[in-house]
């Protein structure tokens, strides 16, 4: 409900690109917005985790402007391994160091470590 909602001062919503009622507006949705992956570089480093576990993570992504959770669905694809999302962080099971740098090079990031 709106503030002034049944009042001679109710308003409705308009689109801001063609100034029609948001009901009857035709304008196409924004695509959201994405940072280009060669202005972008991803830190890979591999640490251990308990009882001897080894994990490849991927820093220095940010999370506004990438789909993580879909570059991460596709590193674990192309390296046959788990994975998960720890905020910005992305870590794919076992020592993946060099498909992961591969894969990213070839997705046009820049890559350190």
């Amino acid at each position: 409900m709106r503030l002034f909602e049944g009042t001679p001062f109710d308003r409705h919503p308009r689109c801001e690109k063609c100034d029609q009622l948001e009901e009857e507006c035709i304008c196409p949705p924004e695509p959201p917005f994405r940072i280009p992956p060669e202005q972008q570089t991803a830190r890979l480093s591999i640490e251990k985790r308990k009882k001897g576990k080894r994990v490849t993570v991927i820093r220095g992504l940010p999370l506004e402007g990438n789909d993580l959770p879909e570059l991460l669905k596709q590193l674990k694809s192309q390296c046959g391994a788990g994975g998960s999302l720890q905020g910005e962080e992305l870590e794919i099971q076992g020592e993946q160091l060099d498909r992961v740098r591969e894969a990213l090079k070839k997705m046009g990031f820049q890559v350190k470590g």
